[in-house]
């Protein structure tokens, strides 16, 4: 059993210590859902956040796979909502106002900003994607997205680029 440990106030040593435990902590399992859940609890520890989860594709639409926070959408289309527009434009989306987004979908009136980060496989397709919410408006920046494209590049590299993949 891991311990993890995020005492820095400052956000950029927070994001270097979790990415190396999360490393650690995933090339030990091979398990997809394993250390999505895993990582979902991890970031939730390291910053509080309202919604941490995964989304997987599955043929035309995300499917909710491991969270934390309440609960939430459990499909989204594709290209629909924040999640959707990550997908299919296969890019990073910070969104400092989601009442602001055009096609938000609400699954939580308490969330106010929004990251979301695509996970792309060795193919070059979106396999699921990374969604953050927070209750805070403005809450996501570059250094969230430059540290969250890393994180993601991690299980990435650990479940979706090789060839042996376990669901």
């Amino acid at each position: 059993m891991h311990e993890l440990s995020f005492q820095s106030e400052d956000k950029t040593q927070r994001y270097q210590d979790l990415l190396s435990q999360i490393r650690a902590l995933i090339e030990e399992e091979s398990d997809l859902i394993a250390n999505l859940a895993n990582t979902a609890a991890a970031l939730k520890e390291a910053f509080g956040w309202l919604w941490i989860g995964f989304y997987l594709v599955k043929g035309e639409e995300l499917v909710l796979g491991p969270f934390q926070g309440p609960i939430a959408c459990t499909r989204i289309p594709y290209n629909r909502g924040v999640c959707g527009q990550s997908w299919a434009g296969k890019q990073t989306l910070v969104v400092p106002d989601v009442n602001a987004h055009p096609g938000h979908i609400a699954c939580s009136s308490r969330s106010q900003s929004e990251i979301v980060l695509p996970l792309i496989d060795a193919s070059g397709k979106v396999a699921a994607v990374l969604d953050i919410d927070s209750e805070n408006l403005a809450e996501f920046d570059q250094t969230d997205a430059h540290y969250l494209q890393k994180l993601v590049e991690i299980i990435a590299r650990q479940h979706f680029q090789s060839r042996t993949k376990t669901l």
